[in-house]
């Protein structure tokens, strides 16, 4: 029986020990899928800041969490991350969140290249041999046949998620390069910190 994501606090503590603020370039499909690491009895809370529909530039999604954090300020064990697609930005527009990184060891940055279905592929299989992102979607929807930019919770497992991390760090080997080859992600940066904290 797959295991279920659960992160448990201890009887008595009210509050997370742990809040990742994550800023997402998509409207529907990232804010349902970092859901499905909150539960009532949490030890980690992970707030998606979901954006305007019309709104979707790395500058935007930059701009988003920017203003969350003059409002809200981060506890020393709190972490934002800002969560994007290479799609077709220009590696300029990216550095500038490369930039708002390197401004605090709290602040990450969640790069898929080309898209975030890339991400949800590697929780099924090893990404390998695609052509184009419309090839990633049809290799998707072999594992999720339902996937309209919908992800179907139950499906993703604390072991399939694991999968997805393992492959994802097999596919990232751009050392040299904050910004991930074409065919990889390092959102496993963000989905490790959030499952391994205890």
């Amino acid at each position: 029986m797959p295991k279920k994501l659960r992160f448990q606090r201890p009887l008595g503590e009210r509050r997370y020990k742990k809040l990742f603020v994550v800023s997402v370039e998509g409207s529907k499909t990232e804010p349902q899928y970092f859901a499905i690491f909150n539960h009532p009895q949490s030890i980690v809370l992970v707030k998606c800041l979901k954006r305007p529909s019309t709104e979707s530039s790395p500058i935007h999604v930059l701009k988003k969490i920017q203003a969350y954090l003059k409002k809200e300020s981060l506890r020393k064990t709190d972490e934002a991350w800002i969560v994007v697609d290479k799609d077709a930005w220009t590696e300029d527009q990216l550095r500038e969140l490369l930039q708002w990184t390197k401004e605090s060891d709290q602040h990450g940055l969640a790069l898929s290249n080309p898209n975030f279905e890339y991400w949800l592929l590697l929780h099924f299989e090893d990404g390998k041999g695609i052509a184009n992102p419309q090839e990633c979607l049809t290799r998707l929807k072999k594992h999720l046949p339902n996937y309209k930019k919908d992800i179907e919770s139950k499906k993703i497992t604390l072991d399939l998620i694991t999968k997805a991390i393992v492959r994802a760090k097999q596919r990232d080997v751009n050392y040299s390069n904050d910004l991930p080859l074409i065919w990889s992600t390092t959102v496993y940066k963000l989905v490790e910190k959030i499952i391994n904290y205890r």
